[in-house]
């Protein structure tokens, strides 16, 4: 993989509903979604104009899951709603072995001499929530929760600021594939309803009449109302080690003697929701809180401010 200067189109339509011939979530795209995947070994290669990575992955396995993100039946992996004209789907990724290196590329603006920037996990998995327009097979939003264990991380100070400076290099390219993301973001319209077909019946179990509110009543439990992305480390032990010193004339000189910190944190969390937009609610986020609230007060208030300053000019 290589980072893009520029950020490229959208892919349009979803490739397995071309190919099976249709224009709207079918048979096709239910077959794939149900497929098991296990994978030995992976690695992924990502080239940059200022470093280059690998993520390497052990024992990978990817599947369905229900709302409650357990597996069962394939038919309770997915909750379609006639009368959105839209589908939620739920996958898990887990794996044994993460190994991720990261390094400075020779035409890069780093330094000439550093360190590779290198992490190894034990078992870990990602969660993913995707919502679709029945009618096109269009992403609407999507759920990403990344899930880690206990994880021990050791880091040099000439290592920590080779990853401010890999962060550095990738922000303009995030942020203009934020900019494309928020420009092409689903606007909050009426869709009309698709016409009937056989299709539905496998949204629902055998045996059971579907019932039009109790569908809209459960897919507003596990519906995504924007998009976001989590990380949770149930623990992080950070140690940060000095390594600082000088050469001169090949041989080694220490300045002074090196120190260290470790940083413990348990229940760590972040949080990311890049097209929530300002004065907005919150009740909808993972870990919202009273405290939320009053801050969404304090910043509706000021976007009510700012435009009646916009509207003055």
């Amino acid at each position: 993989m290589r980072t893009c200067e520029e950020p490229r189109p959208p892919n349009g339509q979803s490739p397995i509903a071309l190919a099976a011939g249709q224009s709207e979530y079918g048979f096709a795209e239910k077959v794939v979604e149900g497929m098991f995947i296990v994978v030995n070994s992976i690695t992924i290669k990502i080239h940059s104009k200022a470093f280059h990575a690998s993520f390497e992955l052990w024992q990978l396995q990817g599947y369905s899951v229900n709302p409650n993100w357990q597996q069962s039946d394939l038919r309770l992996t997915r909750i379609t709603d006639p009368q959105r004209g839209e589908v939620l789907t739920f996958k898990e990724l887990t794996w044994q072995t993460l190994r991720i290196e990261a390094d400075a590329t020779d035409n890069g603006d780093q330094d000439p001499v550093t360190t590779p920037l290198r992490l190894i996990t034990n078992q870990g998995r990602i969660q993913i929530s995707l919502k679709r327009r029945t009618k096109d097979c269009n992403v609407v939003a999507s759920k990403l929760m990344f899930l880690l264990d206990d994880l021990l991380w050791v880091l040099t100070d000439s290592q920590l600021k080779a990853m401010m400076k890999y962060a550095e290099s990738l922000s303009e390219a995030m942020e203009k594939s934020a900019q494309q993301r928020k420009s092409l973001a689903p606007e909050s319209v009426q869709i009309t309803p698709p016409p009937p077909s056989t299709q539905q019946s496998w949204s629902q179990p055998f045996g059971v009449n579907p019932n039009a509110s109790s569908i809209g009543q459960y897919f507003d439990k596990h519906d995504m109302k924007e998009s976001s992305y989590h990380l949770l480390i149930s623990r992080l032990d950070l140690h940060i080690c000095d390594d600082s010193h000088t050469r001169e004339s090949g041989t080694l000189k220490h300045g002074m003697l090196g120190g260290a910190i470790q940083l413990t944190f348990r229940r760590m969390a972040f949080d990311y929701y890049p097209f929530h937009r300002a004065g907005d609610a919150c009740k909808h986020w993972v870990r919202y809180s009273e405290a939320m609230e009053t801050r969404g007060q304090w910043a509706k208030k000021l976007v009510s401010e700012f435009q009646s300053k916009m509207e003055k000019l």
